[in-house]
């Protein structure tokens, strides 16, 4: 089982990001679930959603305390949450930054990184800088949670019209992301 923990800010889609994926591994015929945990925080608080995915069913219904990998949609949650906390030892730190690996290594040493700007994808592909989708695809590249083929469906169903930016985004973001393992 692979467990995700995405960390965002209320409005920036982490929700929306954690269930496209659990649909892609349901229509891949994987076991998945996806839910978020925030109480009544309004737009711009943090936020957290959970992701599993498995080849058997699912049992737990609690949040994922230890990671295999977390997202971090938003670099400024940096300051004021713990978002590695719990992430297990060979788990990766899955940022949307414009700073480099060695930049990143200084914020995160003795961790796996993997980074892409989706910040700026998103704004050049979609028009509005909301990244989750965009983080999606660098998802994908660091743990083949789910093959990228397998999201464009979900993605289709969720945003209709607007859905290729959506597809062009990860998909760009899959091609940029750099990884840095320990």
């Amino acid at each position: 089982m692979i467990e995700v923990r995405f960390h965002g800010r209320g409005g920036q889609g982490a929700v929306t990001s954690a269930e496209l994926i659990a649909q892609a591994a349901i229509g891949m015929g994987l076991y998945a679930q996806a839910f978020p945990s925030f109480g009544p925080e309004r737009r711009g608080a943090p936020v957290q959603a959970f992701l599993r995915v498995s080849d058997k069913p699912i049992r737990l219904r609690s949040k994922v305390y230890h990671p295999d990998h977390v997202i971090i949609l938003d670099p400024t949650l940096l300051g004021t949450v713990n978002c590695t906390e719990g992430l297990k030892a060979d788990g990766f730190v899955i940022i949307n930054s414009n700073k480099s690996l060695e930049e990143l290594k200084k914020t995160f040493p003795d961790r796996n990184i993997a980074c892409v700007d989706a910040s700026t994808i998103a704004k050049e592909e979609l028009g509005v800088p909301i990244t989750n989708t965009t983080m999606l695809g660098c998802l994908i590249k660091v743990t083949s949670v789910v093959d990228l083929a397998s999201l464009e469906e979900p993605v289709k169903h969720r945003f209709g019209a607007v859905a290729y930016k959506n597809v062009n985004a990860y998909a760009r973001a899959h091609k940029e992301t750099v990884v840095a393992s320990r």
